[in-house]
């Protein structure tokens, strides 16, 4: 596919996916969905690909939204379905067994909030908004916000950020668990590429349980959790990575992973 309303690169074996509709603040349309679906496959099937990152192309926003012009054309039905194609490819997101980074530059509102909130973490610029404002459309979030954001900050907060449509900072973000760092805006993107390069030095399979018994074990009772936990963890004792990695310690080495659960 030829993207028109995305970038997308491959740099150190991290692959960067950029919104690139800096006119209307990088909002979400149905071919913008459609693209990143496809950018995220790529990642998905792509050995070079370790690490995905996604930001926002200018320096106003990472997304803004879903694009409000596309909102009268939608009837119930065609809005429902839009809703879930943009849960879909939430969930595609999610699912990827690699580390998925939200590089987020300006303002994450509504869909651009979600889409950030599908990633394993958030690194803000100081100049990042967040916010869930679709109740001043008369509406709710349509891409699992709701749902996210109230496994991500509890309930109650959740639902005030939801039905007050109140935007908060970086600091803010951070303070309620929503962002992991953040960083001056003219550093964002560079120590954000550093941390995921670091991230795609490290066994790919291990990553990748890490990332499935973490999400998998959030919905389950602890009991079941650990128990997710014990199989991964035997499962990583098949790979080559951990001979290496257990070698290269006793060694006093740098360990040279290959990624694979192969012996």
């Amino acid at each position: 596919m030829s993207y028109e309303n995305i970038l997308f690169h491959i740099q150190d074996g991290v692959g960067v996916l950029t919104f690139n509709r800096p006119q209307v603040m990088n909002a979400l349309n149905p071919s913008t969905l459609a693209e990143t679906a496809d950018a995220v496959g790529r990642a998905a099937r792509e050995e070079n690909i370790r690490v995905l990152v996604l930001t926002g192309a200018g320096d106003k926003a990472f997304v803004a939204g879903a694009d409000i012009n596309e909102f009268l054309k939608f009837s119930s039905l065609g809005a429902r379905v839009f809703a879930e194609k943009g849960q879909g490819v939430l969930f595609d997101l999610e699912r990827l067994p690699k580390p998925v980074i939200a590089c987020v530059n300006g303002f994450a509102l509504g869909g651009g909030c979600e889409i950030a909130m599908a990633c394993d973490f958030i690194y803000a610029s100081d100049r990042a908004r967040f916010g869930q404002p679709e109740i001043n459309l008369g509406l709710i979030p349509g891409f699992g916000g709701t749902q996210r954001l109230s496994r991500l900050i509890g309930r109650a907060r959740a639902k005030e950020l939801c039905m007050s449509g109140e935007m908060i900072d970086a600091k803010q973000a951070k303070e309620l668990g929503l962002v992991a760092r953040v960083f001056p805006s003219e550093q964002l993107l560079e120590e954000t590429m550093k941390i995921a390069r670091m991230l795609s030095s490290k066994p790919a399979a291990a990553l990748a349980s890490i990332k499935k018994v973490v999400d998998c074990g959030a919905d389950v009772d602890l009991r079941s959790g650990c128990a997710l936990e014990a199989e991964a963890f035997g499962v990583c004792f098949g790979g080559e990575d951990m001979r290496e990695g257990v070698s290269a310690f006793l060694e006093k080495r740098k360990p040279r992973f290959k990624g694979t659960m192969t012996s």
